[in-house]
């Protein structure tokens, strides 16, 4: 099986295990709003290979801990409260789990040069909201990660995002307060003592709210695929307007 196969077995998988948990969790609700997640999936293809330690900082519902411990990585999980989904990780004796103090919102609980890679999925720009700051908590994983180890952030809110725009005007719309740019990105990584390799912009279709498809669309290749090509061809055109920004950077 190739990578990209994989991948998308295991996307496949999370929407079966989010409807069969009747777990409103729209992120992976469908075949279509799973596909976000594929362009971090190949990062990691990229980037990482072998069984490397990783951190999953900010484990959330523990989505992509699922997806690192199928890709054969060694995972650990670290949050502020337990993770809804644990019962998908009882399968893997080698993931861990470690829960941090709501009090301390930067120290990591974790000894020097402990990770080949830590990865950000949707936290680095949350953390002023717990008494942190970006500068901070890079510093810290800078800390933790080994010598030459990586450090990847996904779905860094884009300050120009037509999605984050229209959710700022739209009634009970989630929208996120802090938002950067490619400026933003190069100080801070200049800041914090990390060799940027590689950053980007993706996503100006919507993906979230397909995740409330009913099941026959929900589990529609033919829908996703389609939604998939649509949302490349218009980042493409309208690229300064996309919801995300990725980048990776490698610690001196």
């Amino acid at each position: 099986m190739t990578g990209e196969n994989k991948h998308h077995l295991i996307l496949e998988q999370l929407v079966t295990l989010t409807r069969q948990a009747n777990n409103h969790l729209v992120q992976i609700g469908s075949l279509a709003s799973s596909h976000q997640y594929l362009l971090l999936y190949k990062l990691f293809q990229k980037y990482l290979t072998g069984e490397r330690k990783v951190l999953d900082w900010g484990t959330g519902n523990g989505h992509f801990s699922y997806f690192l411990c199928r890709a054969g990585y060694q995972a650990v999980g670290f949050s502020m409260e337990d993770f809804i989904f644990k019962d998908w990780l009882k399968g893997y004796p080698q993931y861990k789990f470690v829960k941090g103090r709501i009090n301390e919102p930067t120290l990591l609980p974790f000894k020097n040069s402990s990770f080949d890679c830590v990865v950000s999925v949707g936290v680095l720009e949350h953390v002023h909201e717990f008494g942190g700051n970006e500068g901070g908590s890079m510093k810290e994983i800078a800390r933790i990660l080994k010598n030459k180890g990586l450090f990847i952030c996904y779905h860094l809110p884009n300050r120009y995002s037509a999605i984050e725009y229209l959710g700022k005007w739209l009634t009970n719309k989630f929208h996120h307060q802090y938002r950067f740019t490619f400026s933003d990105i190069k100080k801070l990584t200049a800041a914090t003592g990390f060799i940027l390799l590689e950053k980007g912009r993706y996503g100006f279709l919507p993906r979230n709210s397909l995740g409330r498809l009913p099941k026959r669309l929900a589990y529609s290749k033919a829908l996703a695929n389609f939604w998939d090509i649509l949302d490349n061809i218009l980042s493409l055109i309208f690229s300064p307007f996309c919801q995300n920004y990725f980048f990776v950077v490698r610690k001196r």
